[in-house]
């Protein structure tokens, strides 16, 4: 008989969902520009990971985080979250729409990964830190739950 595995808290998912991603910039930034098939389903795959990440942030881990902080200094974190989110959101369709070879190109995949790396960078120092002390193990586990639920039925439709 096979046991259940248990849930992922919600911290834990989103770190794997990161380090998914960060392994692809890094591929990215990695291929020649003889690679441009490579370099378009690259990008096709980190669109994909970063639009059900950030919706699963959005829609279930961020409300939680925003309702759980009482100090200024959470609510600040929360709001510049969000912020970076919308700035990936920008710039990934310019570097999927520019030529995917030469200097400007090595520039554009070097700047999209700083920004996705800043941003995982600072969830984990500071949000993700601060989530742990708002939020009970229980509440963690049951958005895990909840954003796994959700990412997997973002998946079946991407």
């Amino acid at each position: 008989m096979a046991t259940k595995k248990a849930p992922k808290d919600a911290i834990a998912l989103l770190k794997e969902d990161h380090e998914k991603v960060r392994g692809l910039l890094s591929s990215l930034e990695k291929t020649g520009d003889k690679a441009r098939d490579r370099r378009v389903t690259l990008l096709q795959k980190i669109e994909k990971e970063l639009f059900i990440h950030t919706t699963i942030e959005e829609e279930i881990f961020y409300p939680a985080y925003r309702d759980a902080a009482e100090a200024k200094e959470d609510k600040k974190i929360y709001f510049e979250a969000n912020e970076e989110h919308g700035v990936v959101k920008m710039y990934l369709p310019k570097v999927q729409a520019g030529e995917l070879s030469g200097e400007k190109f090595a520039a554009e995949a070097k700047v999209l990964k700083e920004l996705v790396e800043h941003h995982a960078k600072e969830e984990e120092k500071d949000m993700f830190k601060r989530a742990r002390k708002l939020l009970s193990k229980e509440e963690l586990r049951d958005l895990g739950e909840r954003m796994a639920k959700r990412k997997r039925e973002l998946q079946r439709a991407a």
